[in-house]
């Protein structure tokens, strides 16, 4: 294994889920670290340097929103990928909430695992080359946006938005009163390469988030299409 392999670290507590987990990340050219209690995963993604965390969400000792909460406090930028049961929609939008980038349901396939992990992990090799021609402030609708802060101000409000809101906030800003979708944010925002093979509703979560964020104006502000993508208007 090169020594420069993108570390993974997996919090899992099944253990055929976590040795699988680590074998295909292995095989693929990265390397993994496994441990079995969220209260370890915490304790171990604070004090080492990984590429990207993959989270259960229930774990002994403390429950993947809690590690998801703690370490993006303590790491801004580390990416994490949930890991959730099938059909479980409160446990998505919990984690959205806890910092979460992404997630795949239970049971997955090891091409849509990999596919998300190789997403994530362009966009935030991604994020530094794009920070110095991305860094002058941009308006969204009637807030100002500042990239290297990642703070949208408006009328003596401030908030903070995640890369990823910021990213998106971005692309929609660039592309004013013209349809986006989804398979273009994915690709530009999380770095999918091939958006077109991947059904998630990452798109829809994340730009719920913001509206929510922007207040009462953020509906009108982030147009959906139906079919077809999301458009920002006058707000």
């Amino acid at each position: 294994m090169p020594s420069d392999a993108p570390a993974v670290l997996v919090v899992e507590d099944e253990d055929s889920i976590r040795t699988g987990l680590c074998d295909v990340l292995a095989f693929r050219g990265y390397t993994p670290e496994g441990v079995s209690r969220g209260d370890e995963g915490l304790r171990r993604g604070r004090e080492s340097e990984f590429a990207l965390v993959l989270l259960d969400v229930m774990l002994p000792g403390l429950s993947g929103f809690d590690v998801c909460r703690d370490l993006r406090a303590a790491k801004p930028t580390l990416p994490i990928l949930m890991l959730t049961a099938r059909g479980a929609e409160a446990d998505v939008l919990e984690g959205f909430r806890a910092g979460a980038d992404d997630y795949v349901t239970k049971p997955f396939s090891v091409a849509e695992l990999m596919a998300r992990v190789e997403a994530l992990l362009r966009r935030a090799g991604a994020a530094s080359e794009e920070e110095e021609s991305a860094a002058e402030p941009f308006d969204f609708g009637p807030w100002q946006v500042e990239p290297q802060t990642r703070q949208a101000r408006c009328d003596g409000d401030q908030v903070e938005l995640t890369p990823l809101e910021a990213a998106l906030a971005r692309l929609l800003a660039a592309e004013r009163g013209r349809i986006v979708s989804r398979r273009r944010l994915l690709r530009e925002v999380w770095g999918a390469a091939d958006p077109e093979r991947l059904t998630t509703r990452t798109v829809d979560m994340h730009v719920a988030k913001l509206r929510k964020k922007l207040g009462a104006a953020g509906d009108a502000l982030i147009e959906t299409v139906r079919g077809e993508g999301y458009r920002l208007g006058a707000g």
